[in-house]
């Protein structure tokens, strides 16, 4: 079967499932698509390593529950329960229709990834870390280097080198073979979502005032205040400190009728905190939103005027109205737009479904004529021309199961009607596909060429790198020997080994560092095409001081790692034996297909 990648018992890896988790892969690793072949077998060894956990766990007699299959759900997606109730089958079926999955499949991945879990948890069961092992984890992650390093870049020694088109000609015929050209394929997207069906839509005056007086409460305003305050609270106070608050109050209300600024004197003095930072505003009020005494003062002052004194079980305060606006409804021209708005949009979501069901009926009849099809609804084609798996199709997010369904299909075929994101909806046509071939020379031309001087200028990196680590085993300076070759020498902060060495790299690739004494020359470091030079300028040992702070943690992470990698060797050992005997067959075939389609091209 060319639509199976492996087959593990009973079950069946399907190529669509290994599509659709690359390019869920690709989407949450940012990884381009020219790279995404060399993540291929890696994802279809971890779906394969998966689904075998499972099967051997069946195998021994484990079993998955319905309470400890919902408790699992319910842990895992809490929005699905409110106040601990299940929220109901059809939200629970929508929700994972946005995620392109049914219940059923859902379910049956959820199954399989908690018999995993039972499975590796007797695996895991009786690890142990000692004292000694801990302490020595402690120093070993807490050491501290600096490094002197010189960097040859390959790109320091570009225009040092040429490439003849005879060279090009060679290297092309020695690797002619292997170079191919991953199948392409063209095809038509229509996308149907509110705002193309909404541009559509006319509506008659007549519609909207209709619509308008069904619904006039929504339009009307209640009178409102918009006002400010300062309030001294007397809540919690003794009793002997309110004639003072009110004295206060008074004196600033007095300062007020003389001309001073009440923002001013709100942020000064008030002691509401939801209003004293923005002098006192409580923006618009309406009536039954304060305390009545508050509400009477407010509403009977008019703008710009202060209050007296007002006392409230809050306080004392004094009040300014700013704009008062009495009780109205809004005419029908003020609202138009608005109205017009909404019933659009209303009206585009219920034919956003409608239009792209009929535009699939009547392309399944004429597959090819997706421009027709597409004009009679008001809408126009996405044509995607040669695109390689991955390729990102104009207008629209990255969506799974768009992508599966385009570079699985046969030519002609026509997709269901799938949803992307928010209500955008896609039926989507493959006009042609290009077979996967050999590339000829002009194909890869370019390619070639970088390639060749790319090759010759590390080489020459290396070459004078040689030559610089035999002037500094000797002895030489080391700013002197990086000038002769128009380099510099960086020097790098303070690193520990899960750190990086500032310009050069993760710390793993100087674990030598850490080893040798201050003032050793490392052996060279190659990393990205470049050669490092490095010494070791200083040295710093674990501060113990902080050792019985981090033990805990420390036993925890020991434990993780080690149960990572009895993890690594059960699930690669359970595979191989399970391959051997014949309980699970890959597909190399297939295999080798997918990752064509995918390789670099």
């Amino acid at each position: 079967d060319e639509q199976v990648v492996a087959e593990i018992g009973k079950e069946k890896l399907t190529l669509r499932e290994v599509q659709l988790a690359l390019t869920n892969a690709s989407r949450e690793r940012k990884i381009p698509s020219e790279l995404m072949g060399v993540y291929v077998p890696q994802i279809i060894d971890n779906m394969v390593q998966d689904r075998a956990i499972a099967y051997e766990a069946q195998r021994l007699g484990f079993k998955v529950t319905e309470k400890e299959l919902a408790e699992a759900i319910q842990s895992t997606l809490p929005q699905l329960f409110q106040d601990g109730k299940f929220v109901g089958r059809d939200v629970y079926s929508q929700f994972l229709a946005q995620q392109n999955l049914t219940v059923e499949q859902f379910e049956a991945n959820f199954r399989k990834q908690i018999l995993l879990t039972k499975l590796q948890g007797l695996v895991l069961e009786g690890m142990v870390v000692t004292p000694q092992e801990v302490e020595r984890e402690y120093r070993r992650r807490n050491e501290k280097i600096k490094i002197d390093y010189i960097a040859f870049h390959p790109d320091k020694f570009r225009s040092q080198v040429t490439v003849t088109p005879e060279e090009m000609m060679k290297q092309y015929e020695s690797r002619k073979a292997g170079l191919m050209l991953p199948e392409r394929r063209s095809f038509d997207v229509i996308i149907v979502n509110d705002a193309k069906m909404a541009a559509q839509i006319q509506l008659s005056d007549d519609e909207l005032r209709r619509i308008y007086l069904a619904s006039q409460d929504r339009y009307r305003t209640e009178e409102r205040v918009r006002a400010r305050h300062i309030l001294l609270k007397t809540m919690d106070k003794p009793a002997e400190e309110i004639p003072k608050l009110e004295a206060r109050a008074k004196d600033l209300l007095k300062q007020l009728k003389g001309g001073a600024d009440f923002a001013a004197l709100a942020k000064q003095h008030s002691e509401d905190p939801g209003s004293a930072a923005k002098g006192g505003d409580l923006d618009w009020v309406t009536r039954g939103q304060m305390v009545p005494e508050f509400e009477k003062t407010a509403f009977s002052l008019k703008p710009k005027e202060i209050s007296d004194v007002v006392k409230t079980q809050y306080g004392f305060h004094i009040v300014q109205v700013l704009e008062k606006q009495d009780a109205r409804l809004k005419p029908f021209e003020e609202v138009k737009a608005e109205l017009a708005a909404e019933r659009r949009k209303a009206l585009a979501y219920e034919r956003v479904q409608t239009t792209a069901e009929a535009i699939r009926n009547a392309l399944l009849k004429a597959p090819m004529e997706t421009e027709a099809v597409a004009k009679q609804h008001g809408l126009t084609v996405t044509p995607v021309e040669k695109a390689k798996a991955g390729t990102p199709i104009p207008g629209l997010a990255e969506n799974a199961e768009l992508d599966g369904f385009l570079f699985s299909a046969k030519k002609g075929e026509v997709s269901p009607v799938i949803q992307t994101a928010g209500n955008t909806l896609v039926v989507a046509v493959v006009k042609e596909i290009f077979p996967a071939h050999q590339a000829e020379f002009k194909d890869v031309e370019k390619g070639i060429r970088e390639a060749l001087i790319r090759e010759k200028a590390e080489a020459l990196a290396k070459e004078k790198s040689a030559e610089a680590m035999k002037k500094l085993a000797a002895g030489g300076d080391m700013k002197a020997v990086a000038k002769a070759y128009g380099l510099e020498v960086k020097s790098t902060p303070e690193f520990d080994r899960a750190g990086a060495a500032e310009g050069l790299g993760p710390a793993s690739y100087l674990e030598e560092g850490f080893l040798k004494p201050v003032g050793t020359l490392l052996n060279p470091v190659e990393l990205s095409g470049q050669v490092f030079l490095v010494k070791v300028t200083s040295k710093s040992e674990a501060d113990m001081g902080k050792f019985a702070l981090e033990r805990e943690n420390m036993v925890a992470s020991i434990k993780a790692q080690k149960a990572r990698e009895r993890d690594e060797l059960f699930r690669d050992g359970l595979t191989q034996r399970l391959i051997k005997e014949g309980k699970i067959k890959m597909h190399d075939r297939v295999i080798k297909r997918l990752i064509a389609s995918y390789s670099r091209g």
